[in-house]
């Protein structure tokens, strides 16, 4: 129940080939794999699904431009590109702009102070695929609704695109500005940790921006942290009925997340080349299956809440579901033996092993060949800033 020996630990950027500036440091593909070794099959009892389910419902357990607040540059003139007070407006000329319809935004503050002293706030906003990309920076006495609602229009004016129908983000502190500011132009707000292009742009940013800015505190902490609350009980509606760790080809898990939407009715994809996954083809990603005899409305209800990520409680002998950004529910538990933890140690370090790629998967039956909704999830950590 170990990991092959030599097995590269992977860690994701964005496709370099996709952002458009500012490119200070050279990026690092993924590193690529020998081989992974399969889990080895435990034969396990039967578990609650949830403490709280009654007995007859159990869940089997088995294994498968420079802004008017940024500091001056005390050096000579530096080329925009090479500015790291300079903002951005892009968008990608090959691309219809109309088809730009779901953006992923952050407003927040930076490790960077104006010539006042105080924190810049920066808005950062993207597409999924980076054809969008914009920046701003704000001081820090107009970060309100209006602020973020006169920067959205001004988006759609400057590169000339419609207003989204959705706009996702990740912090739960901004969650008040963020839903005002786009109701009132009508738009969606998804609170969701499905931002990965967003989070890993930030990441990006963090290492070729901020820490070349003139202002820059190194050393200071994000002022909005993520939330990572105490999991809370399962809803009846989503339960299931039995579970398993399971594992997929690589090859077949990129073909499951490009044939998500002309397969499943229920489910969500990550672009895999534009966060520069490597990983050879043979190499088995580790995921959850889970079965219920309502699969279709199971599945259904599940496709409401922006499903993040999956991980083991060792300690605790359960799964936990991350959704939205700020929600983690009690997905499963299990009797807590030797066996089964080193079987679900063993499931998160394969997961580790793939750079935090993992799936969930809801079938009719685990013995089926078909999928009622496929989910393909990343491990992220939140942005250093």
């Amino acid at each position: 129940m170990s990991l092959v020996e030599g097995a590269v630990m992977a860690s994701l950027v964005i496709n370099p080939t996709k952002i458009r500036i500012p490119t200070f440091q050279s990026q690092k593909p993924i590193s690529s794999f020998t081989s992974l070794s399969k889990l080895t099959k435990i034969p396990l009892g039967t578990f609650q699904f949830s403490t709280i389910l009654p007995p007859n419902r159990l869940f089997q357990y088995s294994l498968v431009s420079e802004s008017s607040v940024s500091a001056p540059l005390e050096a000579e003139t530096v080329d925009e590109e090479d500015d790291p007070t300079s903002e951005l407006s892009y968008l990608d000329p090959e691309v219809d702009p109309g088809s730009i319809s779901e953006w992923e935004l952050d407003f927040c503050s930076r490790p960077i102070l104006d010539i006042r002293g105080k924190k810049i706030w920066e808005l950062v906003v993207c597409d999924r695929s980076l054809s969008l990309q914009y920046t701003k920076y704000f001081p820090n006495n107009v970060i309100n609704s209006i602020t973020l609602k006169d920067a959205i229009v001004s988006i759609t004016d400057e590169l000339g695109v419609p207003l989204p129908d959705k706009v996702r983000y990740f912090r739960s502190q901004m969650q008040t500005i963020i839903t005002k500011a786009c109701n009132e132009l009508g738009i969606k707000p998804v609170p969701s940790k499905r931002c990965f292009s967003l989070l890993l742009w930030l990441e990006e940013r963090y290492e070729t921006v901020y820490i070349r800015h003139p202002g820059f505190q190194k050393g200071a902490k994000p002022l909005l942290s993520l939330d990572n609350p105490f999991p809370m009980e399962l809803p009846e509606n989503l339960f299931g009925e039995k579970w398993a760790f399971v594992q997929l080809p690589f090859s077949v898990v990129q073909q499951e997340a490009s044939s998500l939407e002309t397969r499943y009715v229920f489910g969500a994809s990550i672009d895999l080349d534009l966060l520069g996954i490597d990983i050879d083809d043979k190499i088995l990603i580790p995921g959850l299956a889970v079965a219920s005899s309502r699969a279709k409305p199971l599945a259904a209800w599940m496709n409401g809440l922006e499903v993040c990520s999956i991980e083991t409680d060792i300690d605790r002998a359960c799964l936990i579901l991350s959704v939205g950004i700020s929600t983690r529910y009690v997905y499963a538990t299990y009797k807590k033996t030797p066996e089964t933890k080193n079987e679900a140690e063993a499931w998160e370090a394969a997961k580790k092993a793939c750079g935090g790629l993992h799936f969930l998967a809801v079938q009719d039956d685990l013995d089926s060949d078909d999928c009622v909704g496929f989910w393909l999830l990343l491990d992220l950590p939140g942005p250093p800033a």
